[in-house]
């Protein structure tokens, strides 16, 4: 029978290499049609949203000076960052690594030997030397018949993306964190003042009380609730500093610097951030293409889903190419090579008796693609609630705030007309220091709750994802 020729092979070669077992990936599961459909899925309400597109760093749109220069130190220092960046590196060797798997595998090598022969005989009584020399080529080129290694690059690509997708999370969530520990430390540094300027009116009240008690107008109760006040209040300043350094220490260490490194730059006081009228969100039904952890749960799917025809396409027979070339001789003179080899051969080879170990694989593969896909519904669930919960609470907090700042207005007309009476003679100064008190109450609450306003603006920008894209395609 004669063997068949070298071209048929290749030929044949070519054309069983079209086969690619294993499902094809067709995309990510529906998982929320009615979202994916609508242009609108977010409840805005009366949340003050536009369809702009939103800015490429988000934050400064808080127009904040310090903020913008800890945001970019960060994304540029943090080690979580430098963490994600380095296995989106590592993904993209391995995508590397898998194309020039398909390739052909080569070698060379030298030899070279010395050999020193003893005499054979009375006549040649003289050991000889002799040299030897070989010249050797090899290669290897294994067949993807059912495209086991075309899926392989397949996951590997797929999971390079899923790289880049969680590099990008990483970057919103610290942005986001970055943002959120700067409002909180700016929101303390206004109480701590309000607070401190707080006590030091009930004090003067306290002063006052003692000289009325002394002159027996006032009781040594009053003195005793005056007291405890003052001293209640200046308890409740002790953790509020404990908290401004925790924050201090938070913000150098996302920057990527050393707890205390960013002291001297934040702890003068600068007023608090605030949200810009109407938040740009864009279309947010974008969300189920642009969010980070979106984009990495669906490439993850797809990188399971191509790691089922790997495991199928181990089930059937491997054809490999062998080649070798090799020329030797005991002189490296060309003219004196006296030794040529040359070889080349395929190769089957076929694991048909595993007793089911193949088979398995197959289900596991299989299952991993079925929990991934489970994972990536159930991120993209959580991240519609998110979005809408994230918008819920800004419109809240904005009647909130709208609601308390009527109060402190109303605080500062009562101080008005208790400094007018004051002045007058128609009210004491303890009636003047407790107006003062209570507008400052109402000046706190108000700050608090600006502070939860701009945290809310905050939260929707990392619940949207918004402002970042893909670095581009491995």
């Amino acid at each position: 029978m004669r063997p068949i020729a070298p071209l048929a092979s290749l030929t044949l070669a070519a054309l069983l290499a079209g086969c690619t077992v294993g499902p094809h990936y067709a995309g990510p599961p529906a998982a929320a049609p009615r979202a994916a459909k609508a242009a609108g899925f977010v409840r805005a309400g009366d949340a003050p949203v536009s369809a702009t597109g939103p800015l490429a760093h988000w934050w400064e749109a808080l127009g904040d000076a310090t903020l913008n220069g800890l945001e970019a130190q960060a994304l540029a220092a943090n080690p979580d960052i430098a963490v994600a960046d380095a296995r989106l590196r590592q993904a993209r060797a391995a995508l590397g690594m898998e194309k020039a798997n398909a390739m052909p595998q080569a070698s060379a090598q030298a030899v070279y030997a010395h050999l020193r022969l003893p005499a054979t005989s009375l006549t040649n009584n003289h050991d000889s030397d002799l040299n030897l020399y070989n010249l050797g080529f090899d290669a290897t080129w294994e067949i993807d018949l059912f495209g086991g290694q075309r899926r392989a690059v397949e996951a590997a690509r797929a999971n390079a993306g899923a790289a880049e997708a969680h590099l990008a999370d990483a970057q919103v969530s610290l942005s986001a964190e970055v943002a959120q520990a700067y409002v909180n430390l700016r929101d303390l540094q206004r109480r701590i003042d309000l607070s401190t300027h707080s006590v030091a009116l009930q004090e003067q009240m306290l002063e006052l009380t003692r000289q009325r008690f002394a002159r027996g107008t006032a009781s040594q109760l009053d003195v005793t609730r005056l007291q405890n006040q003052i001293d209640s209040s200046r308890a409740d300043i002790t953790p509020l500093n404990a908290q401004l350094e925790a924050y201090l220490d938070e913000l150098a260490t996302l920057t990527g610097a050393e707890p205390g490194a960013l002291d001297d730059l934040l702890k003068p006081q600068a007023p608090l951030p605030l949200p810009p009228a109407s938040v740009a969100v864009g279309d947010p039904a974008a969300l189920l293409r642009n969010r980070p952890d979106i984009r990495a749960a669906e490439r993850t799917l797809a990188a399971d889903t191509a790691k089922i025809g790997q495991a199928e396409a181990a089930r059937f027979p491997k054809v490999s190419f062998l080649g070798i070339i090799g020329v030797g001789g005991t002189s490296l003179s060309l003219d004196h090579l006296d030794d040529f080899t040359a070889l080349a051969a395929p190769q089957i080879s076929w694991d048909f008796l595993d007793f089911g170990r193949s088979k398995a694989r197959v289900v596991e593969a299989e299952g991993v693609r079925d929990e991934a896909e489970a994972k990536y519904r159930a991120t993209v669930l959580s991240a519609l609630r998110d979005a809408e919960d994230s918008l819920s609470r800004f419109r809240y907090r904005r009647i909130t705030v709208a609601t308390l700042a009527r109060a402190k207005d109303e605080a500062d007309q009562a101080l008005a007309l208790s400094q007018q009476r004051y002045r007058a003679g128609t009210s004491t100064l303890i009636d003047l220091l407790d107006a003062q008190r209570r507008q400052i109450a109402a000046e706190q609450s108000l700050s608090q709750a600006e502070a939860g306003l701009t945290g809310d603006f905050i939260a929707i920008q990392k619940a949207l994802g918004l402002g970042w894209a893909p670095a581009g395609k491995a």
